[in-house]
Order: structure tokens, then sequence, then C-alpha cells
């Protein structure tokens, strides 16, 4: 088991976008055994040098996690490990399939450039003004 120090998976959310912090409470409940750290980007100390340079535009645009061993996780491959992690790996299983993790890849590209918008957000250059320039 992962110490608080030391999480298996660390999930870089947008804490302002209202679907984010539902999809990371429904994390944290059933994250029984400390497997995961959440990180939102969003709040104004967000340092991408403390996680390995995944700068503040890359991590609204896509959501990124990164793995106790440093690698990077990007798209429906971080839905995947973070809930593989809390015992409920069986409901992305399917998407390691190629025709259905095709599929699901591809909507989840589509969900990743509406986002925003869809959550009644500011577009991505209109949140960068200012924050992004300085990382």
């Amino acid at each position: 088991m992962a110490s608080p120090s030391a999480p298996e998976l660390t999930l870089l959310f947008d804490g302002g976008c209202p679907l984010c912090v539902r999809e990371v409470r429904f994390l944290q409940r059933r994250d029984r055994r400390g497997r995961l750290e959440f990180v939102d980007i969003d709040a104004a100390g967000y340092d991408p040098e403390a996680h390995e340079g995944i700068s503040y535009r890359a991590a609204m645009g896509r959501i990124h996690a990164i793995a106790g061993s440093g690698e990077v996780l990007r798209d429906v491959a971080v839905f995947r490990e973070a809930y593989r992690l809390i015992g409920l790996g069986w409901l992305y299983a399917p998407t390691r399939w190629p025709v259905i993790g095709g599929v699901v890849d591809w909507v989840y590209g589509i969900w990743a450039a509406r986002r925003l918008q869809m959550t009644g957000r500011a577009d991505l250059e209109t949140l960068c003004r200012g924050r992004c320039e300085l990382h």
C-alpha cells in the first residue's frame, strides 16, 4: 500500500470544472487504500515543474496523471489506471480492446476539445492569459 507521500497515481484535475470535481470526489471516496493523489491544476499555486513539467495549458487541454514510476499518462489511460487502483478496473478494461478503445479515445478527444465550453468555462486561451506565460 502506498503512503500519502508516495501515491501510486497523481491525477491532475481542473478544480473549476464541476464534472471533474464530481469525478475526483467519487475517486476519493473509493480510494480506501490511499493510492491516489489529486492536484488541482486550476489552483493558483499549481507548479508544472513539480508535476513532470506538465504545463497548465497541457493539463487543461487533456487529463494527465503521473504514475508512481514517473510515467505520464494521458486521456483514457488515466481513468483506466485510476479505476484499476480503486478496484473498479473492470469498468475501463474494454477500453484496451482495439475497436472499443479506438471509439472511446475518439469520444474522449471530442469531450476534451469541448469540455470548457460544455461546462460553462472560459476558453483555454482566456484561461491561459497571464498564467501560461508564467510557467
